[in-house]
């Protein structure tokens, strides 16, 4: 499926995540007002008094919602997180709206943005979400619940809450910015900008053994999905590519809510496996008629980031 973005920005009364025809929102209106977001590619209604320009991710509970991590100090290494969505209530969540082909997203990210996890946990019966995860190091991560509630007339919700992995730990320094990054023998090239308050194209193109990847595989319904935090705060940004495929370019229009250094992760499938490749890019840098020209990119070479299912 081929879906078209548009994106508007969470800077001078706009709104910073990314959707797609999967839906945009745009935050209006005063603190206290109501008002329409869309962030994780979904429209959403976040009615608590919360800054107008707050990008998704940064609250564990909105809307009426709330993440609760059952496993808030995973281990180090494979474990199993669980975790639940409650409401207003207090009570567990249990029904959700399918939205690209899962009722809920995870993600995890270290808080140095070395280490990003797309997970697809699995639900309990009585709203419990299940799903192994490998957290190689120890310290500071954080969770990222991406679901719509099928509750009449609501919207889509990112929540976030930490998660600590115990153990002795030394942050590592966020990979620099390059044009290119290599992830299993593939190599994405990122071109285009990333501006505050002004949307740009991102133009990413994938290769391998030197020639095009033009045969991409649809991954939830789409030929790519991107996400993108905040350096600092983790603020959670998600796209889906304009109108194109199947490769091998993978374009999206995205927003930064502010200037500042975000770690791009792009999802895409090729020969029945999901691949992540991770950048670097700086929104707001000097240079460019948009003041944030995004030569931008270096991929773990590590293995930190990754794509899972549960």
């Amino acid at each position: 499926m081929n879906t078209g973005v548009k994106i508007t920005a969470f800077a001078a009364a706009l709104a910073a995540t990314f959707g797609t025809a999967y839906g945009v929102g745009k935050a209006v209106g005063p603190v206290d007002e109501p008002r329409k977001v869309e962030h994780a590619g979904h429209a959403s209604a976040r009615t608590e008094s919360a800054p107008a320009d707050l990008p998704g991710g940064l609250q564990v509970s909105e809307g009426g919602y709330t993440l609760d991590l059952d496993t808030p100090t995973p281990a180090r290494g494979r474990s199993t997180l669980k975790f639940s969505v409650k409401d207003a209530a207090g009570e567990k969540v249990t029904a959700f709206t399918t939205e690209h082909g899962k009722q809920l997203h995870f993600i995890v990210a270290s808080r140095d943005l070395t280490t990003f996890r797309h997970l697809h946990p699995v639900r309990a019966a009585d709203g419990t979400w299940s799903v192994d995860a490998d957290l190689p190091a120890a310290g500071a991560y954080k969770a990222f619940a991406d679901f719509r509630p099928a509750a009449p007339g609501a919207g889509a919700v990112t929540l976030g809450a930490d998660l600590a992995v115990p153990g002795a730990f030394a942050p590592k320094p966020l990979p620099a910015a390059a044009p290119t990054a290599d992830v299993d023998g593939y190599q994405v090239r990122l071109a285009g900008t990333l501006d505050p308050g002004r949307a740009g194209e991102l133009r990413l193109t994938v290769s391998k053994a030197g020639r095009p990847v033009t045969d991409l595989e649809p991954y939830l319904g789409a030929y790519g999905h991107l996400v993108a935090l905040r350096g600092g705060d983790l603020a959670y940004l998600h796209v889906h590519p304009n109108e194109g495929g199947p490769g091998p370019d993978v374009s999206f229009t995205a927003t930064a809510p502010s200037a500042g250094t975000y770690r791009l992760f792009l999802d895409f499938q090729h020969e029945g496996k999901v691949r992540t490749a991770a950048f670097t890019v700086t929104a707001g840098a000097a240079g460019g008629a948009g003041g944030g020209n995004v030569p931008a990119a270096e991929g773990p070479g590590d293995g930190a980031s990754g794509h899972a299912h549960g």
